[in-house]
């Protein structure tokens, strides 16, 4: 038996509890990711490590590393205990606290890149209140050609307005919303 795809299916079943994206996202992630190539990886909303654990294969495939960030406690140890499981501790490192304080200490050093935009993609599904900040903080760390992916952007239309807004009228990003699940936004840095 595959231990990370019985893992995966296990975590499914706990999709509405804890809030985690559907399988065509993940899968969708993980193509974009290694297609790509995007190496360096933030996650911001680890809950239990379902989607970490697609963002980690894809990085696991092409050499990367993925930093996601979780704010309660619980769901960080839970999140910690699947990604030792399912062997991928080397491609994905969780860090707990507040989301904004942690990608504010988001360093190069952290992926061993000497670029100051070192940021490959970044996926927030974590406060839709704070989506604003995180993309204001994401900005200044993403390299041109990454990737910002915002979930839920079609489930929670009203709390994430304004990044959309803002977004739809930045010239340094090219947008497409996906019809998935929870709506899926794709902001590409040009």
């Amino acid at each position: 038996m595959n231990i990370i795809e019985d893992k995966l299916k296990e975590l499914e079943a706990t999709q509405k509890q804890f809030w985690n994206i559907d399988r065509g996202t993940a899968n969708f992630l993980n193509i974009l990711i290694k297609t790509a190539k995007l190496k360096h990886i933030v996650e911001v909303g680890t809950s239990n490590g379902y989607s970490g654990l697609w963002l980690a294969l894809a990085a696991k495939e092409i050499g990367g590393k993925v930093i996601t960030i979780e704010f309660h406690k619980c769901r960080y140890d839970v999140a910690v205990v699947n990604f030792k499981l399912c062997g991928l501790s080397d491609y994905i490192e969780a860090r707990q606290g507040m989301a904004i304080d942690e990608l504010i200490d988001l360093k190069k050093e952290d992926y061993n890149s000497e670029d100051e935009q070192f940021l490959d993609f970044a996926f927030v599904d974590a406060n839709k209140a704070q989506y604003i900040k995180y993309l204001e903080i994401i900005d200044a760390k993403l390299r041109r050609g990454g990737i910002i992916a915002f979930d839920n952007m079609i489930s929670h239309k009203e709390k994430v307005q304004d990044t959309l807004e803002k977004l739809q009228n930045d010239t340094n990003y090219q947008i497409q919303m996906l019809n998935t699940e929870a709506g899926l936004l794709l902001a590409y840095k040009l």
